[in-house]
């Protein structure tokens, strides 16, 4: 049913006072401009005093005598108000609030960022994830050992083909990475064989002195008895590239039979390798 009576008030409310603190003189600023010597009520040493024996104008206050800051001083404002009731729950919004929040004041005052703890306000940097993706292909067919398969790449750039960050660079078939890190690389081979005792073996090689490479992933494709065949297939490799100067990569080709082909296709990924850096070293 509705509330009978008077609605009870929702803020508690207490009347304005200020504490003065003498310094041997008898006129004094207080907090609020008053109109009147009614509008205030003085005490020294808790005595009240009469509003005869001060004047007011404004926020100057003039005693009927001298003050010490031994003397206990503090004025009333009749008139004045406070509200002093805490505010409710969920009750203040943010436009209500002023300057800023201390982080100690917050349920949770940091955040956890790579395992560790962060408080608010703080710094941390973030590991760095996947970065860069790349896609090179030999854009044309070839026979014959190849170590490195050093000609013919290009950049995938069919129409949907992307990359992701800063491309690899290639020369005669050594690869460059664009910064250190762990990165996951992948090597296709296609290859059409005439015979069935025909087979090609093919590797990734990684140098990590800019120098001397050693066969990292081992794939082979053979042929199909009494057909030509088609043959795919894939190798792949993690590699950490510690220094972009001296760990590099380049693809080799060992055909047991120089009838064989290896597939190369400037429309489409036959032969060719993917390199996505995975994360920092």
């Amino acid at each position: 049913m509705a509330y009978i009576g008077v609605q009870p008030t929702d803020t508690y409310l207490s009347i304005a006072s200020q504490q003065i603190t003498g310094n041997g003189g008898a006129t004094y600023t207080l907090d609020y401009s008053v109109s009147d010597e009614e509008s205030v009520a003085v005490f020294v040493n808790n005595v009240r005093q009469n509003v005869s024996t001060y004047t007011v104008s404004g926020t100057s206050l003039t005693l009927g005598g001298t003050i010490s800051a031994s003397d206990s001083c503090w004025v009333l404002f009749l008139g004045r108000t406070v509200g002093t009731k805490t505010p409710a729950v969920g009750s203040v919004t943010n436009d209500m609030l002023a300057g800023s929040i201390a982080n100690a004041k917050l349920a949770n005052s940091s955040i956890t960022l790579n395992g560790s703890a962060v408080s608010l306000g703080g710094s941390a940097t973030i590991t760095q994830g996947i970065t860069m993706a790349d896609q090179w292909r030999v854009n044309t067919d070839f026979t014959g050992d190849n170590a490195p398969i050093s000609s013919n790449w290009e950049q995938v750039d069919t129409g949907g083909q992307g990359t992701l960050g800063t491309a690899m660079s290639q020369s005669s078939g050594v690869f460059t990475f664009p910064e250190t890190g762990i990165y996951l690389v992948t090597f296709q081979l296609t290859y059409f064989a005439s015979n069935s005792s025909s087979r090609t073996d093919f590797s990734i090689q990684v140098t990590t002195n800019n120098s001397t490479y050693t066969d990292v992933a081992l794939g082979q494709v053979n042929g199909t008895s009494g057909q030509n065949a088609y043959s795919s297939s894939f190798i792949n490799t993690l590699i950490d590239v510690t220094d972009t100067s001296n760990v590099k990569v380049r693809f080799k080709n060992n055909n047991q039979d120089n009838s064989n082909t290896i597939q190369g296709n400037t429309n489409y990924n036959a032969t060719g390798a993917t390199f996505i850096r995975m994360g920092d070293t």
